[in-house]
């Protein structure tokens, strides 16, 4: 191979970095942003968008702290912290197992499954206008690569966590 189509190459490689990296961060911060405009209403706005986020994690069937935690991949302190806000604000509510008193479940209060529903109904909104914009052809190629990414970033963040 000759030296200027290696150098061609190399500054494709550094073009194609660059655009990745400025699709990925331009992506991750607009739609944090259309995401706290659209879910974050008048009935809604006494909780953040990383409320709302918990309240997600928590779900319709609810779950223990170390679980919702998990789906989080934040600790049971750092989540408590934030449970006894939504609790206050009365999202959710906490209940103690009889069989063994350490373990809470918590459980979305009627305000928190109307949370929910609004929460899911910007994704699927959001979702359905994604797919309008994309050819038959195109879907699947855009759910493999998202699918790339997200087991990249999955496998990175264990990574990066053994460290």
């Amino acid at each position: 191979m000759c030296q200027g189509t290696r150098n061609k190459q190399t500054g494709d490689a550094m073009d194609n970095r660059e655009m990745i990296n400025d699709v990925l961060v331009h992506l991750f911060n607009e739609i944090m942003k259309l995401e706290e405009e659209a879910i974050i209403t008048e009935e809604f706005r006494d909780i953040t968008n990383n409320d709302m986020h918990i309240i997600e994690a928590v779900g319709m069937d609810g779950g223990n702290m170390s679980g919702i935690a998990a789906k989080l991949n934040i600790t049971v302190g750092s989540l408590t912290t934030s449970m006894n806000s939504l609790v206050k604000k009365e999202y959710v509510e906490r209940e103690r197992s009889e069989r063994d008193r350490r373990v809470v479940y918590i459980h979305l209060t009627k305000k928190g499954r109307r949370a929910y529903r609004h929460h899911q109904e910007f994704h699927a909104q959001m979702t359905d206008a994604i797919l309008q914009e994309l050819t038959e052809t195109e879907v699947p190629v855009l759910s493999k690569a998202l699918e790339s990414l997200s087991t990249f970033f999955h496998q990175y963040g264990k990574n990066t966590k053994k460290r």
